[in-house]
């Protein structure tokens, strides 16, 4: 069976920074392999793109342009923002706005966004709110380990609002490893 839509995939990858040889950030192994439903709209679509068609035991290496994965960095995804905003009941968590640090936020239309703390001053704390990886070209090797019939249970997850395929009233990540989320 070859990969297309609605065929659920599950692979093990390295994705190296710029080439083959680059710096690996991120590996899945047959023990904790990616496994995504195929054409749900989870992974960039020029990932997919690059493995439509393949089988299980095939093998792959591919490049994504910074263009074509999380896109360029984007100066205006740089903001400095008021200290208070970050007060739970009148006081400040210190320990929260640690430099590197990644906060959950959201913006004024509910979307959530990560935000990585650049600078903390007395009044105002400067956030990174482009992707982790924006800028940089992404490399990956791997391999197919099983290609197969979606189950109805994974079609349904894949057509909830978050694709976890439970109640909305929870918290938590969507993405394939430390925050690729390719």
């Amino acid at each position: 069976m070859k990969i297309g839509k609605s065929k659920f995939v599950s692979l093990t990858y390295q994705l190296r920074l710029n080439s083959a040889d680059g710096e690996m950030i991120e590996e899945t192994t047959k023990d904790a392999p990616l496994e995504f439903l195929f054409g749900a709209g989870r992974m960039l679509q020029v990932f997919e793109d690059k493995l439509e068609g393949l089988a299980a035991g095939d093998t792959f290496s591919f490049d994504l342009k910074a263009d074509e994965a999380y896109g360029e960095v984007n100066e205006d995804a740089v903001v400095d923002l008021p200290k208070s905003i970050f007060e739970i009941e009148g006081v400040i968590d210190e320990d929260l706005l640690t430099l590197g640090n990644t906060i959950p936020m959201q913006d004024a239309q509910g979307n959530r966004l990560n935000g990585i703390v650049l600078e903390v001053t007395d009044e105002t704390v400067k956030m990174d709110f482009n992707h982790p990886l924006a800028g940089d070209d992404l490399y990956f090797t791997g391999s197919i380990l099983t290609v197969r019939e979606a189950t109805e249970a994974e079609l349904l997850a894949a057509t909830s609002s978050c694709g976890c395929g439970h109640d909305h009233d929870h918290d938590h990540e969507h993405n394939c490893g430390s925050g690729c989320n390719c």
